[in-house]
């Protein structure tokens, strides 16, 4: 799986709200300023051709939708990132963000408990 551009991501992101869209649909969920229609278009098939993102054809419209679901693309992006930044190792990640301030003691041990509970 391709990892996606910022604009790619923020085109998914949005189709993985909406679960259906066409392209002005996908424009109007944007902050302003708003991107072009034509950007959008093209990045649309930009996805489509990675293979993220698929349609239904209306007459010279198209309803485009997910392929790729946002907890499969957010995996692989995932263990992309502690593999590049942190050698593979969560135990880095974790302690990279306690560091940072980022992450107290209550949200280790949220993350704790969930862990012991899928242990279960």
């Amino acid at each position: 799986m391709k990892q996606l551009t910022q604009a790619e991501e923020e085109i998914m992101h949005i189709l993985w709200q909406l679960e259906r869209a066409f392209v002005k649909e996908i424009v109007e969920k944007f902050d302003n300023p708003k991107p072009a229609y034509n950007t959008v278009s093209t990045l649309i098939r930009i996805l489509e051709k990675k293979g993220f993102v698929g349609y239904d054809a209306f007459g010279k419209s198209h309803q485009y939708y997910p392929l790729v679901k946002k907890e499969e693309y957010t995996k692989k992006y995932l263990n992309r990132f502690v593999e590049n930044y942190f050698s593979g190792s969560y135990e880095q990640l974790v302690s990279f963000f306690t560091k940072q301030e980022k992450m107290n003691i209550n949200d280790l041990e949220k993350l704790l408990d969930e862990l012991k509970n899928k242990e279960s």
